[in-house]
């Protein structure tokens, strides 16, 4: 009697573990996807001149490459401003819901100076 409890209560342990791993592994997959798609836009925007960016400021989404699967799956944001005269603050947001509900998120910030270089930081919650 007391064995089998002790293996009910191993199997039900082992399977809690296996879907704490699933979850896991599914945020992990789906942070690594959605920094992909926020680093290509990133891309896209150190490539555009000054005169460019500028017209872009402002909040507004964007809609990942269609050719990246399941990004379809997370609500962009991109949002400039300007904290000082010739410097633009770009950040990038994804947001999705993971296999548990919860809602997940990843950002890219970069700071772009006028006539100047330029570079990006990553950060997720």
């Amino acid at each position: 009697m007391i064995a089998s409890l002790v293996l009910v209560f191993g199997i039900v342990s082992a399977i809690s573990a296996m879907q704490s791993g699933v979850r896991a592994m599914d945020r992990t997959r789906k942070l690594a996807l959605a920094t992909q798609v926020l680093q290509t836009e990133m891309e896209q925007l150190r490539l555009k001149s000054w005169t460019q960016l500028d017209a872009l400021s402002g909040t507004a989404t964007f809609t990942p490459d269609a050719t990246a699967s399941g990004a379809s799956a997370f609500n962009c944001t991109r949002s400039i401003t300007s904290p000082k005269t010739d410097m633009k603050e770009i950040t990038l947001t994804a947001e999705w819901r993971g296999s548990d509900g919860r809602p997940q998120s990843a950002k890219l910030i970069t700071r772009y100076g006028k006539n100047g270089l330029n570079d990006f930081i990553s950060t997720t919650h």
